[in-house]
């Protein structure tokens, strides 16, 4: 009796850690799930735009980083009729939470084969790559197709066209970005001003004069507005983490 008594003691000891054992294993693949939540769990963000895109696209990665999953197109996005082209191969098979984008500075770019200047410009002898009108058809066209995604969509008006840019001219930035406003409030979609924004540089976040790109710290401030725009516009409970 006082054997069985024993066995039946060691028995229900040996249940008893096993319990524990698989209590404590159940916690640790929980913790570890919860530890290293991959960036699919995240929601997904498309950044679209040309090269002033490019620049701040990394630093809107880092800051948003274990927050959103962020990618950029590719490719220089150009102008409206690129983008008619090619967004479709652009938008992919992702179900994006949220698309970032712009289309302006290539648009209202005059360019010339003979030109010797980067990018063929040529503001003088040239032709504008989208005319004004054709600009907002296009921009039409193109905000139908995103809004087809289901993502929260936010455009990013067009930065400024500094003195000397020897393709553009001063003051169309200010036009285009007039037309495209009419269509976002139209459509009811969020504005993120970059134009003004970069309207407040000082000379030390550009290039150089005459030229629309930035130097690292002018993309570092742009991508501070754009990652808290984006942010703002994430879904409470994304459903790539359900």
């Amino acid at each position: 009796m006082t054997r069985l008594h024993h066995a039946f003691r060691l028995l229900t000891t040996l249940l008893m850690m096993l319990c524990v054992a698989s209590t404590s294993t159940a916690q640790d693949n929980q913790g570890s799930t919860q530890s290293n939540k991959t960036e699919a769990d995240l929601p997904h963000v498309l950044i679209i735009g040309d090269s002033i895109s490019i620049g701040y696209t990394k630093p809107t990665i880092e800051l948003l980083q274990g927050t959103a999953h962020v990618e950029r197109v590719k490719a220089n996005c150009g102008d409206t009729k690129r983008g008619l082209k090619y967004l479709e191969r652009w938008l992919g098979k992702t179900d994006w939470d949220v698309i970032h984008f712009n289309w302006g500075l290539h648009d209202l770019c005059y360019r010339h084969p003979d030109s010797k200047t980067q990018g063929h410009r040529d503001k003088v002898n040239g032709t504008i790559s989208v005319p004004l009108d054709q600009y907002e058809k296009n921009l039409e066209t193109l905000v139908k197709q995103l809004e087809k995604t289901g993502a929260t969509l936010i455009w990013a008006t067009t930065t400024p066209v500094p003195e000397g840019e020897a393709g553009r001219v001063v003051g169309d930035d200010l036009k285009y970005n007039q037309v495209a406003t009419k269509i976002m409030k139209q459509h009811g979609i969020k504005i993120n001003d970059l134009h003004q924004l970069a309207s407040g540089f000082d000379a030390p976040f550009w290039v150089g004069p005459g030229n629309v790109h930035f130097k690292q710290a002018g993309s570092d401030k742009l991508a501070q507005q754009v990652a808290k725009e984006i942010k703002a516009a994430l879904p409470v409970n994304s459903h790539h983490s359900n």
